[in-house]
């Protein structure tokens, strides 16, 4: 993506598990903000670490002083593994986090996603959140419709974004309101906006840098 960018193979419970580290320009001696790892589409739809949505939020994070870590879940790419309804795919992002910020390391992270990767994510915010490290999160065309999304900690709520396409003919609006109606979490609607936001990348990285630059 940049000249910063640096491919890694992690180790994953079903196998080596491919990534990609961006990281931002930050002046002499300062450090990144903290470590954001991003979650692609399903994978059985074509969905890799390199979807434009998934390198737009990468993007977004670069550009707010985070290290952006995209992967691609088992079975895709360089990835070892199959396939697993989102329980395998859980599995491979917590390892990825525990590998390129570790606990120990004390830093904060941010975790993001897009459509099947929304999903996932989701249970991994649910799974994290108690531990105190995660400042951000980033749920990008939930896949509400498709399946069964964890509901967002209320303590999580200022500190995440969830934007979804008006015209979304993959993942209806309305399911994802379905979900946050009963957690009165807001939703940030892009008119006019299909799943893949063809067209209007630019505002969804706006929108996210404005998120990612919030006090919350």
């Amino acid at each position: 993506m940049n000249a910063q960018t640096e491919r890694l193979t992690l180790s994953g419970p079903a196998g080596a598990i491919e990534a990609v580290r961006d990281s931002a320009t930050l002046a002499h001696g300062a450090a990144p903000r903290g470590v954001a790892i991003i979650a692609h589409p399903h994978p059985l739809f074509g969905g890799t670490m390199d979807n434009k949505v998934v390198q737009t939020l990468a993007r977004a994070f670069v550009q707010c002083g985070w290290t952006a870590v995209r992967f691609n879940f088992r079975g895709v790419g360089a990835t070892a593994g199959v396939y697993d309804e989102g329980r395998g795919e859980l599995q491979d992002l917590l390892a990825v986090v525990e590998q390129v910020a570790p606990a120990a390391a004390g830093q904060s992270i941010a975790l993001a996603g897009f459509s099947f990767g929304s999903f996932v994510t989701s249970h991994a915010l649910a799974e994290l959140w108690p531990t105190g490290r995660v400042e951000k999160a980033v749920l990008v065309g939930t896949a509400a419709s498709r399946f069964t999304v964890a509901p967002v900690p209320p303590e999580a709520h200022l500190h995440t974004l969830v934007v979804h396409g008006e015209q979304d003919d993959t993942v209806p609006l309305s399911s994802v309101m379905d979900w946050a109606r009963p957690q009165i979490l807001p939703v940030t609607v892009v008119p006019a906006g299909g799943h893949f936001f063809h067209g209007q990348l630019p505002l969804l990285k706006n929108l996210v840098v404005r998120h990612l630059q919030s006090g919350a």
